[in-house]
């Protein structure tokens, strides 16, 4: 099923720019192909406000935000995960405004390590973690953060992270999605924080909601959500049957697996979809789908169709 991706987003970087009548956006100059054009964050409300997603160690970033943020006062910073593109600067400005932090927690320990079987070469496969990030108020599932005029619910929604959280913001029905859910492009997900399974789990819990707009941190909104998210989960479950009937034509290997999937996407790519389908690997194995010829689900074993 083909996904109804939104049109790029227009990007002046370092401007203020009014999304909605509680809702402002400032996007750092970090484009990538992680980071579409870069890392948009958001302020909401006015006079005391809650930020999401600062954003990465840039000073122009920073900077832009404090000017946006000049009379006002922080009463909250919000994070979604941990990735370096999106929370290294909540410390700085809880520094500056005394504004609390919150997030489900810091990375786990496991996060960091590389996946086992994999070369370290060229560049990163996806976005480096901050392992310095721990909130302040560590958030759990349906918690609310709120000030004067926003109300904030935590939506849990490991998948890319296991520390994802989506922030619903009750006053607009509109959800910030982080990276769980973006407009430009399918969401990375990679083992071993990734988990696919928990990935579907969390769309399912999206599409039960009725939220009425997505702002994901990177790219424009989705103002369409059940239709996109039900192409979005499509996609994956497409995905996974290709993958399982590779396994059961005899294709074992995942490199082999990857030029057949992305034989038209540029090879570049291919390390980044190497992980994606180790993580289709994970869960059908987990499932009792596939199994692993010798040893442990890497990115270097064989698979094979369970009997």
């Amino acid at each position: 099923m083909p996904i109804p991706f939104v049109a790029p987003l227009e990007v002046t970087y370092g401007a203020v720019e009014v999304v909605s009548p509680l809702i402002r956006r400032i996007v750092a100059e970090n484009p990538s192909k992680f980071t579409f054009r870069g890392t948009g964050t958001y302020i909401v409300g006015h006079g005391t406000v809650a930020v999401i997603d600062p954003g990465p160690r840039l000073d122009a970033h920073f900077d832009a935000l404090v000017a946006a943020l000049a009379g006002e006062q922080v009463a909250a910073i919000l994070v979604t995960h941990c990735h370096a593109d999106h929370s290294p600067l909540a410390a700085r400005l809880r520094e500056l405004s005394g504004a609390p932090t919150f997030g489900f927690g810091p990375a786990p320990a496991h996060a960091a390590e590389p996946i086992e079987g994999e070369r370290a070469e060229g560049e990163p496969l996806e976005e480096t973690i901050d392992l310095d990030f721990d909130p302040t108020v560590r958030l759990r599932d349906g918690e609310i953060v709120s000030g004067p005029g926003w109300t904030f619910e935590a939506v849990h929604t490991p998948g890319h992270t296991s520390n994802h959280l989506c922030f619903a913001l009750a006053e607009e029905r509109a959800l910030f999605t982080g990276d769980h859910v973006m407009g430009w492009s399918t969401t990375v997900v990679t083992p071993p924080d990734g988990d696919m399974t928990a990935y579907l789990s969390s769309l399912d819990r999206l599409l039960a909601r009725d939220d009425t707009v997505l702002w994901p941190t990177h790219g424009a909104p989705v103002r369409e959500p059940r239709p996109f998210l039900e192409a979005y989960r499509q996609h994956r479950l497409d995905r996974e049957a290709q993958v399982l009937q590779l396994v059961r034509d005899g294709v074992g290997d995942i490199p082999t697996m990857v030029s057949i999937l992305y034989a038209e996407v540029r090879e570049e790519l291919h390390r980044a979809a190497a992980r994606s389908v180790l993580a289709h690997l994970v869960k059908l194995v987990s499932e009792g789908r596939v199994v692993v010829a010798e040893g442990d689900v890497t990115p270097t074993a064989r698979y094979l169709a369970a009997t």
